[in-house]
This record gives C-alpha cells, structure tokens and sequence, in this order.
C-alpha cells in the first residue's frame, strides 16, 4: 500500500523537522503522519484550498502543498505552522512522497499501466509480464470510449466519469488533459454496437447534467483481449476526428458507423487532391452558392426523387430541375444520375474533409 510508503517518509522526516505533519488524500483521509491528525473539518478545509493550487498555501495555521497529479490533486502534504522551518518541511515532504508515488504508479498502479498500453508504451512481452504482476485479467473483453468536452474552459469531466465508474480494480479512468479523457470499460461479453451506445448515451447523460459544456463520446469496437486496447484506443480517437468533419451534429460517435468518412479520413491528401481536380474538370466545387449546396444535401436526402425534394425545397419541379441542369454545367455530373450522384456525393465529402484542417490544404 501507498499509504506505508509514505509512513516511511514521514517517519524519517520527523526526524530531520521539529513539526507535526502528515500527507491525506483527495477525501481528506490521512494516510501517514507524525502524532498530529487535524479534525474533520479543519481536514476538509485544508484539502480544499490545496486542490486549488499546486503552490505552498496558508490555512487554519497550517502549511499545504498539494502532490500535483492531473487532473486533480490527489495527495496533500500538510505541517502544523506556517514559519520558514514549516515550509521547508511542507516542500520536503511533497517533493520525497511525490518521488515515492510516481514510482508506486509505474509498478502497482493498474491505471497506469492501461495508459500505457493504450499510448503503446509497452512491447508485448513486458506487457504480459506486467498483467500478471498487477493480476490484471487479458481476456476479458473491454471497450474504450474517448470522452470529449468540446467547450472552453476547465471541466470536471473526470470527476463525472469516475463517480459513474468506481470499480477501480476493473474499470479505468485515464486524463488526456481536462477536457478529454478516456474510459477504459471491462464488459461480461462482447457486446454489440447499439449496447455500447445505450451505455455512452448514459455517460453523455449524466455529464449534460453535472457539467454545463457540451460532450462527445467516441466508441471503439470490443476488444477481445488487453493486446487490442491499442487499436481499439485509436479507432475511438478517429470516431472522435471523423465525426468532427462529418457528422457535426452527432454526439456518440461508433468507429464501427462511420461509413464512407472513415475511408476518406485514411487517405493520402494529395490523393484526395486529385480525386477533385480529377471529378471537377469543369469548375471547383468551391463555385457553388449556399443555395445550390442545400438543394445538393436536400436532393441526396430523399434519395434522388425530384418530386419529394421540391416539395420539402417549396419550389417548383421544373425549378429544381433548372438547378440540377446549372450544377451539371457547372460542374459536369448530372445529380439526377446515380453513379455520377455517387461520385458527387464523395467529392464533396472530400472537400469537407481538406477544408476541416487548414493545413491538409
């Protein structure tokens, strides 16, 4: 256990500092100290003043400093009085026990060692080695979701996510950054696509309610085994990043439900470059005006039928048809034809995808 680890600090650090101190967790737990454990209330005070800074703070008497670990502060070091001796306690103190844990996180933590495989930090064999020390069970199936918060500003996503998930033995929470943050699910079975989406629809939930930004989850397929959580990390990341560009609209995003856009996404840029040049021999895309552009999406949403789509467009049909003959002179493709709909349809999902990055231009 972590916390006779940090007996061990305290301990041996009492005998250099003339001061009553000790090192709690994030719920105001003492975990280790030298003769002086602060009441309750005192306790919660001195927490929460520390996870606001990772800076040497005054409170109630006494000196804190918070262990800095993202996304939140999840140990704080705290010494009775506030002269220059109770400070250089207090940065001794964090800085040893920081030392301590980062090294307790390598070896035991389960949590690191999934990040780790995600980010492809560990080769196959050390991999193994490691779920056998950490008794971390390989073939059990588990799905990743990548969470996103799409607003600005710091967000207590993590919190959300793991209050929802307490089950540290079997379900991680891992921080890219405050706002994004992977979920890293055990299942009992493999399950089917529209299940993983009942359970992301719950995430999305509960984090529309407890955060006030707005959310998208992208959705791996199962992993069978812990040696495909890299692969299944990464097509959650590009459901994130395709969805981005094609479907804007979408909250849950499935790798397994991209479609079209997951093949657009994996091509060579200059190869979707050509593509353009080579569909629009006639005029850029870019030569399209927003009317004609909502007469294009609307024709694809009824599948083609000119009828249907005047009268949801409230023109008339030989309107619509006078703008489908200007698109074909403009462009050369006759939407009113399949195949030449289907290139279109591709083309213009190509240019979405180059002008979603400035830099793919």
């Amino acid at each position: 256990m972590i916390s006779k680890a940090f007996q061990d600090i305290v301990s041996q650090m009492a005998e250099i500092f003339p001061k009553r101190f000790g090192i709690a967790d994030s719920q105001g737990l003492v975990l280790a100290y030298n003769a002086l454990e602060p009441d309750e209330d005192i306790m919660e005070e001195l927490v929460s003043a520390a996870s606001s800074s990772d800076k040497l703070l005054f409170k109630n008497g006494f000196t804190i400093r918070s262990m800095a670990n993202k996304p939140y502060a999840e140990y704080i070091v705290y010494v009775e009085g506030t002269d220059e001796t109770a400070k250089y306690c207090c940065n001794a103190v964090a800085v040893a026990a920081n030392n301590v844990r980062h090294y307790y996180d390598e070896k035991y933590d389960k949590t690191n060692f999934m990040q780790n495989i995600i980010f492809d930090n560990l080769i196959s064999f050390d991999l193994h080695q490691q779920a056998r020390e950490l008794h971390v069970d390989c073939d059990v199936p588990r799905a990743v979701f990548f969470i996103k918060v799409t607003g600005s500003g710091e967000s207590s996503i993590y919190e959300v996510v793991r209050n929802m998930f307490p089950d540290k033995e079997r379900d991680f929470v891992i921080s890219i950054d405050s706002n994004n943050i992977v979920l890293i699910k055990e299942l009992k079975e493999v399950l089917k696509p529209e299940e993983l989406e009942k359970l992301a629809h719950q995430i999305l939930d509960t984090a529309n309610s407890e955060i006030m930004n707005q959310v998208v989850i992208g959705l791996s397929t199962v992993a069978s085994n812990i040696d495909e959580l890299n692969t299944s990390y990464k097509e959650a990341q590009i459901a994130i990043e395709v969805g981005k560009v094609f479907s804007e609209e979408k909250n849950i995003l499935s790798y397994d439900n991209l479609g079209i856009g997951r093949l657009i996404y994996q091509l060579p840029i200059k190869l979707c470059e050509l593509f353009l040049q080579e569909v629009f021999k006639k005029g850029d895309i870019t030569t399209l005006d927003d009317e004609t552009i909502l007469t294009i999406n609307k024709f694809f949403e009824n599948d083609l039928n000119v009828s249907e789509t005047s009268r949801q467009l409230f023109v008339h049909r030989n309107t619509l048809v006078y703008r489908l003959e200007k698109i074909y002179k403009l462009t050369g493709l006759d939407l009113r034809k399949f195949d030449q709909a289907i290139v279109f349809k591709v083309a213009m999902m190509v240019h979405k995808y180059l002008i979603s990055n400035p830099m793919k231009i």
